[in-house]
């Protein structure tokens, strides 16, 4: 499928990787690729914009939920006998202030190369149904966008915290990616 894409799509899914190791990421997903199509010139950023969204904030808004992570869920581990912020304090009083968060990065580092997600997968298998749907040979940044919000993902619900209108900016990708 990688084939197919243009240079558009491909510098994305670059890009992208690129976003996971600034961030120290352990896999790739949606919001990664999200911010790769929104950072650069082409028909997704285009559609972005055309459909109002203020670019900018979408990517700082992105980021900074990349940057967060997938912070564990305390009432979880207490379901289970685990106190997170004991272990947090017992830690750190033992090897310092953000201990645990310097382990995880140091450890994330390592990876040469960084998996995508389940949810990244499918919506690049989304884009290659989109650019079919459209009669494209090619898959392009705007197929990546239409594949990301054709189904539930991290990307979309960004997109739709943000205030997107998905419905328009599909149409928007749909005609960038038709031009394209």
């Amino acid at each position: 499928m990688f084939e197919r894409f243009t240079k558009d799509a491909r510098s994305a899914v670059v890009d992208a990787q690129l976003v996971a190791r600034e961030a120290h990421s352990d896999q790739i997903d949606t919001r990664h690729v999200l911010v790769a199509l929104a950072e650069r010139p082409g028909p997704a950023r285009t559609a972005l914009s055309d459909g109002g969204v203020d670019v900018a904030a979408l990517v700082a808004e992105a980021r900074a939920k990349i940057e967060a992570g997938d912070a564990l869920d305390p009432a979880a581990l207490a379901a289970v006998g685990i106190d997170l912020d004991e272990v947090t304090r017992r830690t750190e009083a033992t090897f310092g202030e953000g201990a645990l968060a310097r382990a995880g990065r140091a450890l994330r580092g390592r990876r040469k190369h960084i998996p995508f997600t389940a949810d990244a997968k499918k919506s690049l298998e989304l884009a290659l149904r989109e650019a079919i749907r459209l009669g494209s040979k090619e898959i392009n940044g705007g197929h990546l966008l239409l594949g990301m919000t054709r189904a539930e993902s991290p990307a979309r619900r960004i997109l739709s915290d943000a205030g997107a209108d998905l419905d328009r900016i599909r149409h928007l990708a749909e005609g960038t990616s038709e031009a394209a």
